[in-house]
């Protein structure tokens, strides 16, 4: 069986943007060799760039532009006329007679009212156009030589570097030259098929400390924040690497930001796309795709003034409000405070002095400081004299180095501190004035206090664990005796995958990212697994909520000993989660083996799981449309990181409602994998003799023939997607379906055009329920669930057509089983409803044939 790849689909997708009847290449523009349409101009040396004349998908525009030259995915990185779209092909750029490159229609004068010109003045009429390798168009002036050297004089009066659209390329500035107050900036397409001027900008604001904003329609959305030396404040990720040389220059002349590449070879690209992200991406030849391995904004914390002023925002803390004032600092409006809404920010405590009355300073760890625009900067202090500084200044509110590398520059804030956030391991340290009584209670709680009778306590608690030592070293001896005779199967086992070649050896002592519990310590938190403490059952064991000595709260994945998922699933689970990082898969804190124990130890998710939504009556109007679609794109984009950007390719193979799990803020986290399958990189389909999964979600080809692929977890996610939008379960029974299930019902509908009428009543009361998305994402779902593996999409389709709205396919006949409506009456079991798995526990043990 073939499939298509979602690299060929790319490539297919990307043909629609080729330019046709390239006949003619050349490598300058001369006012005697201008540049017509069909003919391209391609960079000098390695041609790695080309400009030409190109149409988006769907569309009959012609663009002047610039794209890479030697990759198969067509990709534009520049256009010259993205405002002025041509209605034809009969367009010229030539060097008119004042020496300015000129777009122009081929009939016209190329001096009046040009499409598109590089407008600048000239001393000299003797210019001429070239394409670097960097992907840089410049206009050359030459000059007179006074040693008959006609290249001597020449120099650059114009490029398109200065005047970048919404890629950033390499050796590409980015920000304000000071003198001619030229501002390069990025600004975002329309859509992904029309490159006009987009809603989001990227730039530098120049202001007090200089720093990077995105903006939309020239309101904050997103604050990169300022230069630490090494990299900017708001990308923690940004650290030196092999591939990056990063520069960051502000001084009287320019505030810019400019990075390189290290190896010529790499061909990477900053792209701030339509829907105002900003992704980073190189590529990759041996795929034949862009691998995008950074993009921002990507969390809540992200958004500007998430928390309003002089607040720091903690999205590591999800069963927690992420807004928490800053030391000294108590909530403006605790009503609002105290519902979750932080946008009223906080402000100073009332009756406490902060000047000359004691005050000092609390360091906040790890974050990014607030937003500088109002700061103050004194390059030449050191930290100490920056402290020393602030605390004779009242008005001095916090102050952090300017250069976290070397440690100098002061910068200090002397109003409301906004846009503050925490991360985990890399940040700066912000040191915040407090009064001197909060002062004292901080060194309490971070330090303790001793007086004499603390003193004598402490005398007592050493005696003790001093004896206790002695005891337990003489404990461990003999118990280390004796299990030296046997393998101790708490601590290792050997993992192996019925699909992977390599074989890895999981050991406590070697995997220092995922802890091992200790059974009491887990008995403790769930008190000893306590009914009142269970969140659920599934088809492997049982959930339990639990809560440890440091108040972390956790869920327990207890398997049960006679459960289908044994040693190797169990295996399969830690190996998978424990390397997986997407903010939309679930995250595994630990494990616990000890005897016929095995347990997975994950984050708390207060929400529990999707299907207690949008099967309950009662919760389901609580997810809105705009939330349903958030959840659906979520899941997506989760399954786009399995199947095409981690390390290995995996397929989940028991995607459904029940293993999508909600935090605090209702978004989605994949879970369960304990049916995934590791694929190598080039590696799509396989066979099985043993089908997992749930019926109802399992695609045609896996339940009947054991073939399973990414195609299998795109048949799944189809049936998911319809469930979110019909709040209905496929394998349920309902009234007004009487032939088929839930899929084959939508089709139905969908081919007289009444899909809406299958909609979940709530979402059509809903003023902002928008049917066009609606009707779109049921076609998605149709395409996702149709007969053939190679008709589906790729989940790199199925994202790309949620954040646009370029035209999709028909679908074809899903695949789907008729069964008999709830009034049918057999004595057969194997006909009866149950062979449908209504209590939706994975089957694990089905023969194929």
């Amino acid at each position: 069986m073939t499939i298509f790849s979602s690299n060929k689909l790319l490539l297919f997708t990307m043909i629609l943007f080729i330019p046709c009847c390239h006949s003619l290449h050349t490598i300058t523009i001369t006012p005697n060799q201008p540049l017509k349409d069909g003919h391209v101009l391609v960079s000098e040396d390695k041609g790695t760039f080309a400009l030409g004349f190109f149409s988006p998908a769907n569309s009959t525009s012609r663009y002047l532009a610039i794209w890479y030259n030697k990759i198969s995915q067509q990709t534009v990185v520049w256009v010259a006329n993205r405002d002025t779209p041509l209605n034809h092909t009969s367009a010229v750029l030539s060097i008119n007679n004042h020496g300015n490159l000129v777009l122009h229609h081929q009939n016209t004068t190329p001096n009046l009212n040009p499409l598109w010109s590089s407008n600048v003045t000239l001393s000299s009429t003797n210019t001429s156009a070239k394409l670097l390798d960097t992907g840089n168009l410049i206009l050359i002036q030459r000059g007179r030589s006074s040693n008959n050297n006609s290249n001597s004089d020449d120099f650059v009066v114009w490029q398109s570097f200065d005047y970048p659209g919404n890629t950033l390329l390499p050796f590409m500035k980015l920000g304000l030259d000071r003198k001619t107050t030229l501002d390069r900036f990025l600004t975002s397409w329309k859509s992904q098929t029309d490159p006009g001027s987009g809603n989001f900008t990227f730039r530098i604001d120049p202001t007090g400390f200089a720093q990077l904003f995105l903006y939309k329609n020239k309101t904050a959305v997103w604050r990169v924040g300022s230069w630490t030396g090494e990299r900017l404040t708001g990308v923690p990720e940004m650290t030196p690497n092999f591939i990056f040389n990063i520069s960051f220059v502000s001084d009287t002349k320019e505030v810019s930001i400019m990075y390189g590449v290290k190896d010529p070879n790499v061909l990477s690209r900053m792209v701030l796309d339509e829907t105002g992200h900003v992704r980073r991406m190189t590529w990759q030849a041996h795929e034949l795709r862009w691998f995008e391995f950074w993009y921002a904004p990507k969390e809540q914390c992200d958004n500007y003034r998430q928390c309003g002023s002089n607040t720091n925002c903690d999205p590591y803390e999800e069963d927690k409000f992420m807004c928490k004032c800053l030391p000294g600092f108590e909530p403006r409006f605790e009503r609002e405070w105290y519902l979750r809404d932080g946008s009223g920010g906080c402000v100073r405590k009332a009756n406490v002095s902060t000047c000359r009355s004691g005050e000092g300073f609390v360091e906040v760890a790890r974050v990014k400081v607030p937003d500088t625009s109002k700061a103050r900067v004194d390059a030449g202090l050191s930290m100490k004299d920056c402290r020393v500084k602030c605390l004779g200044d009242c008005s001095c509110a916090a102050y952090t180095s300017a250069n976290e590398t070397t440690h100098t520059g002061c910068v200090t804030w002397h109003a409301n501190m906004e846009d503050t956030r925490t991360y985990t391991q890399v940040g700066q340290n912000l040191f915040v004035r407090v009064a001197a009584i909060e002062l004292a209670q901080y060194a309490k709680n971070r330090h303790g206090s001793l007086g004499k009778k603390g003193m004598l306590a402490l005398s007592g608690v050493s005696a003790f664990l001093f004896l206790f030592l002695v005891v337990m070293l003489g404990y461990c001896f003999l118990k280390s005796k004796k299990q030296g005779r046997r393998t101790d199967r708490k601590y290792s086992f050997r993992l192996s995958f019925e699909d992977s070649t390599n074989l890895q050896e999981f050991d406590s002592t070697q995997n220092s990212d995922l802890p091992f519990f200790d059974l009491s310590s887990i008995a403790a938190a769930t008190d000893n697994f306590s009914p009142d403490n269970k969140l659920g059952q599934g088809g492997f064991g049982s959930v339990y909520k639990g809560l440890l000595n440091n108040g972390k709260e956790i869920a327990v994945k207890r398997l049960s000993k006679n459960s289908g998922q044994g040693i190797d699933e169990f295996k399969n689970e830690v190996v998978l989660i424990s390397k997986l990082q997407h903010r939309n898969l679930v995250r595994i804190l630990g494990c616990c083996i000890q005897g016929d124990e095995k347990m997975l130890i994950y984050e708390y998710l207060p929400n529990k799981s999707l299907d207690s939504f949008i099967f309950d009556e009662s919760k389901k109007s609580q997810l809105d449309w705009k939330k349903r679609f958030q959840i659906i794109c979520g899941i997506a984009r989760g399954m786009l990181y399995l199947h095409h950007d981690s390390r290995l390719r995996i397929i989940h193979r028991d995607l459904k409602t029940s293993n999508v799990l909600l935090d605090s803020e209702l978004n989605p986290k994949i879970a369960d994998f304990g049916m995934a399958r590791i694929f190598g990189g080039n590696q799509v389909e396989a066979n099985t003799n043993r089908v997992v999964g749930t019926y109802g979600y399992m695609s045609p080809e896996y339940a009947m023939e054991g073939q399973f692929s990414i195609k299998s977890d795109v048949y799944s996610f189809g049936v998911l997607l319809l469930e979110i939008i019909t709040g209905r379960k496929n394998s349920g029974q309902y009234d007004d379906i009487t032939t088929t299930n839930l899929v084959g019902h939508i089709w139905d509908l969908w081919k007289d055009g009444r899909a809406m009428e299958i909609v979940d009543e709530c979402l059509l009361e809903e003023s902002s329920c928008c049917e066009h998305e609606v009707q779109r994402c049921i076609q998605i779902g149709l395409l996702c669930v149709q007969d053939y593996p190679t008709d589906r999409p790729s989940m790199a389709a199925v994202v790309s057509m949620m954040g646009n709205d370029s035209a999709l396919p028909s679908p074809k006949h899903p695949a789907f089983i008729f069964k008999r409506g709830k009034n049918y009456e057999s004595s057969d079991p194997s006909t009866s409803d149950g062979v449908y798995s209504v209590n939706d526990v994975s089957m694990t043990i089905i023969e194929a044939r």
